[in-house]
């Protein structure tokens, strides 16, 4: 019987974390958030539920949940076309409030 080699730890972690995700669109469309928008879009907005085919993204300010919903077309193309088993019709994007200070 042979013996398999070790596995590095980064590809030890990797599985890890893989099998430890939540299941779901909400969380497959949060894992693929920023390789499908941008890092740019990414830092400034999250997905923070899906409904329906809606996706609700949460964003850091109103100019930014405006920024969005002007590119909402385009990001559902993109969306749709980069995360499997996920079938979106609408984005819904809102501020999100200002983190509370201790």
């Amino acid at each position: 019987m042979r013996r398999r080699a070790p596995r590095s730890l980064a590809e030890a972690a990797s599985q890890l974390s893989d099998m430890l995700a939540p299941a779901g669109p909400l969380a497959a469309l949060q894992r693929a958030w920023p390789e499908v928008v941008g890092e740019a879009i990414a830092r400034e907005s999250q997905p923070t539920g899906v409904r329906d085919g809606v996706l609700t993204v949460g964003c850091h300010s109103a100019v930014w949940a405006h920024e969005l919903q002007l590119l909402g077309p385009r990001l559902l193309t993109r969306l749709n076309a980069g995360v499997d088993g996920v079938e979106l019709r609408a984005l819904r994007c809102v501020a999100l409030p200002p983190p509370r200070d201790g």
